[in-house]
């Protein structure tokens, strides 16, 4: 019911917002779409409110958050610092620019894209799945499912899907480490907001921000492509690396989710 309730909802409001652009579209309707079937099936089935599907807001939530933003905003410098270090890209002056007021529009969009996929992905249906198959049985293949829900964006390619299939393990990790979603959310964010301002693509997005463009030296198996930074082998090590630094080093404040509260010390 609730892969029905986010389904119909995407469609209407899909629909209501084309007029506003292919970006505002994708983003603000994921998010409305998640909200709409997160609230009715935490309302119908576990009668709680919309923030116990993992937005609780305390200490820890503050520190996974900054914790999450900082991971995914470091993992996008080392994908576009470092060729620019070796002189495998360089920034070249873009036609036009649309200013501070278009940058700020942007970046609260990607906010609201961010938190609405995590709330689809790793909300309410990831939670019940988990109370079932356990973790592993339900990171994986909701990862693979994360993946291809990418598959029909600009310039989508198999390493890409690799790739944002690897993003979902992350977030996913990211959740049952946590507890909660400001974690998953904060890595979400911090890399996408990040992609963008460097001048690149976001999963075949070009938003043109900065006024600036990061134009690659190297093939497009290193740079993405037009699908951006996350279809290069660069991002693949970058998130293997960030894959392991979530299993074993990352300082998370874990918190007990509302709807794992019987399972969460088994």
């Amino acid at each position: 019911m609730f892969a029905l309730f986010a389904i119909v909802a995407q469609f209407l409001f899909a629909w209501a917002l084309l007029p506003f652009g292919v970006l505002i579209d994708a983003t603000i309707s994921t998010f409305a779409a998640a909200v709409v079937a997160t609230a009715l099936s935490m309302r119908i089935y576990e009668h709680a409110a919309l923030a116990e599907v993992g937005f609780p807001w305390n200490r820890a939530s503050v520190r996974n958050l900054l914790l999450g933003l900082a991971g995914g905003a470091g993992a996008a410098l080392v994908v576009l610092v470092g060729p620019i270090a070796e002189g495998a890209a360089e920034f070249v002056k873009a036609p036009e620019s649309p200013g501070w007021t278009g940058v700020l529009l942007a970046m609260v969009v990607l906010l609201f894209g961010a938190i609405g996929e995590e709330m689809l992905f790793h909300g309410y249906g990831f939670q019940i799945l988990m109370r079932v198959l356990g973790p592993f049985g339900t990171i994986l293949p909701v990862s693979v499912l994360f993946g291809l829900a990418h598959s029909e964006n600009l310039n989508a390619s198999p390493l890409g899907l690799l790739n944002t299939g690897l993003w979902g393990l992350v977030f996913g990790l990211a959740f049952w480490r946590s507890g909660d979603l400001w974690l998953p959310v904060g890595l979400h964010v911090g890399w996408n907001w990040m992609l963008p301002l460097f001048g690149t693509p976001l999963s075949g997005f070009t938003m043109g921000l900065t006024g600036y463009t990061l134009r690659w030296n190297t093939g497009s198996l290193w740079s993405g492509g037009a699908y951006g930074p996350e279809g290069g082998l660069l991002t693949t090590a970058v998130v293997a690396v960030l894959l392991v630094w979530l299993a074993l080093k990352a300082p998370v404040q874990r918190q007990t989710p509302y709807l794992l509260r019987d399972k969460w010390d088994d």
